[in-house]
């Protein structure tokens, strides 16, 4: 398994997406967030995605280089038009509009149709933490992205809509990033590129048959990602409904429909809130630091060394891979170098793994 530190996989993330047209600035917030994503262990939203991005650029599907237009705008919130811009531009873009409102109002809340693929939504929860405040945030596939079927049904009606909240706290932010199904579908894609099967309890077939094969999602008829909640999945599609028709209806986009094109980025929804205008940032850090090192102090199982929380794999990988690089399998590296290639870009060595 090819290894390449962060670094040298960003700048080449850059050279690639550059080479491809797109311009140097968007490459690099693009290149840092699918890096970014690599480096927390979130390898479905990381450079995995370099050549369908660049398919998009050269299909004319994706649009670099176009502003986030502001359609509707108010004290303490935004409505606003991606164009098909990239996703990772145009959500940073729209956190750009949000954070000065939240400081003088308190609360902020954007929504945008119409943006690439945005990848991990924890890169924008995790630069409101850093200034002290909380972000709920939210997409959806456009109408697109059908992947998610009903309990009961055979057929996927919702996509994978995640839901991320963070909130700061003095050892660091909680940072809570999940899909409302049981797997993301680009953690399918990984184990389909690499010719894996899947983990038992992630797929239905089309006939409604628990599989382990990944290729169900990307075969006619498609087969379905089961919704998060196990015995419960109601809850995780319910919630999964509720946001297909606020990141839907709140942008101006779409939420999933019949005949929807094939999924191509996100409408997303942002809520913005800075504890200064609250009850001040001294009683959110007390109270949300208190709560975690209360639930950290829970007596553990057998075999059990420590409580996670959420964002701690994330920091748990970040620290492994900052020291010794990214593992990226030979699947995923390989269409990265045909597509580097492809566009007349040196490829980097790497270690062999």
């Amino acid at each position: 398994m090819p290894t390449i530190p962060a670094d040298a996989l960003t700048e080449f993330t850059v050279r690639i997406f550059e080479a491809a047209g797109v311009p140097t600035g968007e490459s690099r917030v693009v290149a840092d967030g699918l890096v970014g994503a690599n480096l927390r262990g979130h390898d479905s939203h990381g450079v995995m995605r370099v050549p369908q991005y660049v398919g998009f650029v050269k299909d004319g599907i994706y649009k670099p280089g176009v502003p986030l237009r502001i359609e509707v705008e108010g004290p303490a919130m935004i409505v606003a038009d991606g164009q098909w811009g990239f996703g990772q531009v145009q959500a940073h873009r729209m956190l750009d509009h949000l954070i000065p409102k939240a400081q003088s109002m308190g609360i902020a809340a954007g929504a945008a149709r119409d943006c690439g693929h945005v990848g991990r939504l924890g890169e924008y929860a995790e630069r409101a933490a850093e200034l002290g405040m909380v972000l709920l945030a939210t997409v959806n596939n456009n109408g697109a992205g059908q992947r998610v079927a009903p309990p009961g049904g055979v057929a996927p009606r919702l996509g994978t809509n995640p839901l991320c909240a963070a909130v700061p706290t003095d050892d660091g932010p909680v940072v809570l990033d999940f899909g409302t199904s049981v797997a993301a579908e680009g953690k399918v894609r990984v184990y389909h590129i690499n010719n894996q099967p899947v983990p038992e309890g992630w797929l239905l077939d089309h006939e409604g048959r628990p599989t382990t094969d990944p290729g169900v999602l990307y075969s006619k008829p498609s087969g379905s990602i089961l919704p998060m909640g196990g015995a419960q999945a109601y809850k995780g599609f319910g919630l999964a409904l509720v946001l297909d028709m606020l990141a839907g209806g709140l942008s101006g986009g779409r939420a999933c429909h019949e005949g929807a094109p094939p999924a191509r980025g996100n409408n997303l929804l942002f809520l913005l809130l800075d504890p200064v205008r609250f009850s001040g940032s001294a009683a959110m850090l007390r109270e949300s630091t208190g709560v975690v090192r209360f639930v950290r102090q829970t007596p553990t199982a057998e075999g059990v060394e420590a409580i996670t929380l959420p964002g701690d794999p994330e920091r748990k990988a970040l620290d492994a891979r900052s020291r010794g690089g990214i593992p990226l399998s030979e699947g995923h590296w390989g269409k990265l170098v045909e597509l580097a290639n492809e566009l007349g870009v040196e490829v980097p060595a790497v270690e062999a793994g």
